[in-house]
């Protein structure tokens, strides 16, 4: 199939969709109806799409072989959703109907122009990255004068935010609920203007406890304490190790480069997820080398109501380089040069049981108190529904019984936990999640003997 490499799975391009409506409009396209001139070469799929208007729709997307800047799409329609119906459907015909999107013809001119451009600028960018960081940076000076500057108002910002959450403990944790959201938002609003995202982000989550229900008084006083401390060792930062010292800028926000040598492995894309609040939307994507055996996790991001660029399909995996970010049990990476089209992965990472996964968390904290929850495998779970065990949520219990992990809240309500449910049939599967101090999130599963990786999201 020259460089094209494998059509993936219905599944797979389902999981690229930004939500819901946009999954079920892309069903509905991807038939072999709508769509005209299709076709798929070199790591290129396009096609006409008949829509509303006289003119079709011109969509292509590049599938991220070596060389390409990744996965990427490109439609005429004026969606703002990223990938919009039309690539979803493009690629859905793509994975299900060879006969409907050949391999090996020719892109017409206005998709090998994008294609040609999008390449351009893709080894633009890697002939950047490889000079030296000297070039690259055209006045280290103001540079650090910069950085100075930013760090003497996250200072003040910090010392201002550990005299407020004094004055919170002296009049009482139970008081808090009385000012309601605005103090919280007034603060982290100043902690903005010291350029301190991180912690203007944690601070808007103190507000939004003490009307989470019963038992927001030890919420919020543990959350305090993780915030106390964030903001002792940024004080301190000087006097700690490096690794910790990296940890701790990562969370107040402060911009930091990866650094490195990056590491090339064949990397197993097990999750793909989304998260957003009214300015921003960050996707979150899970990694497994299989031959380092490491975990990483990549981030991108996208304005309000966009998607962002960076997607790959889950249960595939890619050759290529990730460059590690700094900071103690820091699992970001940045994503490097690929070398080859995406191929199946050959079944799930090696997995442990549930009380490996509670020591793995635990480790974990030891390098980053502030982690909310670190990526494990569980192997041969059983799905266990609430009251069986003795717990009042869902859980995922060894074959052996003796120890269970409690589901973080909201798992039972994704339809996905019923996709597990189904998969398990009552017997054990292979579980990929995030562990952390709420519960254990299903984010992957497997069946026994099988190399399929389902997609809980």
């Amino acid at each position: 199939m020259n460089q094209q490499g494998v059509r993936w799975t219905a599944e797979q391009v389902l999981a690229l969709a930004p939500d819901d409506p946009s999954r079920k409009a892309g069903s509905r396209l991807g038939t072999a109806g709508p769509w005209s001139q299709s076709g798929c070469a070199n790591s290129s799929v396009w096609g006409l799409c008949k829509g509303s208007g006289s003119r079709p729709y011109q969509t292509v997307i590049d599938t991220g072989g070596p060389g390409t800047g990744g996965l990427g799409y490109k439609c005429s329609c004026p969606s703002r959703k990223f990938p919009c119906k039309h690539a979803l459907g493009l690629l859905l015909l793509w994975a299900a109907d060879e006969s409907a999107v050949p391999d090996g013809g020719t892109p017409p001119d206005w998709a090998a122009q994008w294609l040609d451009d999008r390449r351009a600028r893709a080894e633009k960018k890697g002939s950047e990255a490889a000079g030296p960081a000297a070039e690259r940076t055209a006045d280290p000076e103001a540079a650090r004068r910069r950085a100075e500057r930013r760090a003497e108002r996250v200072t003040a910002g910090a010392t201002e935010l550990e005299q407020r959450l004094e004055d919170l403990l002296r009049g009482g944790i139970a008081a808090a609920e009385r000012p309601g959201y605005g103090l919280w938002e007034e603060t982290a609003a100043r902690m903005v203007d010291a350029q301190a995202p991180g912690l203007a982000g944690r601070v808007r989550e103190l507000g939004a406890i003490p009307g989470s229900g019963p038992g927001w008084p030890v919420r919020l006083l543990e959350e305090c304490a993780l915030l106390h401390l964030l903001d002792r060792a940024w004080l301190a930062r000087e006097r700690l190790p490096e690794p910790l010292a990296a940890t701790v800028r990562a969370r107040v926000g402060v911009p930091t480069p990866p650094e490195g040598p990056p590491v090339r492995d064949t990397w197993q894309v097990l999750a793909q997820y989304d998260t957003a609040d009214t300015k921003l939307t960050t996707r979150r994507i899970w990694l497994y080398g299989r031959d380092s055996g490491r975990s990483a996790l990549l981030l991108d991001f996208g304005a309000a109501g966009r998607a962002p660029e960076l997607a790959l399909p889950v249960g595939l995996a890619i050759d290529a380089e990730l460059t590690p970010y700094p900071g103690g049990g820091q699992l970001r990476a940045a994503l490097g040069e690929r070398y080859g089209a995406p191929l199946p992965a050959p079944g799930p990472p090696p997995g442990g049981s549930t009380t490996e996964a509670l020591e793995r968390y635990g480790r974990t904290l030891r390098d980053d108190p502030w982690l909310d929850a670190c990526p494990v495998t569980l192997s041969g779970v059983i799905p266990v529904p609430p009251g069986e065990t003795g717990g009042d949520g869902w859980q995922l219990a060894d074959t052996d019984g003796e120890l269970a992990l409690p589901m973080a809240p909201g798992a039972a309500t994704r339809t996905g936990l019923w996709r597990l449910v189904a998969l398990s049939g009552g017997g054990p599967v292979t579980v990929f999640g995030e562990c952390g101090h709420r519960g254990f999130a299903p984010l992957a599963a497997w069946q026994p003997g099988s190399p399929e990786t389902v997609s809980l999201l």
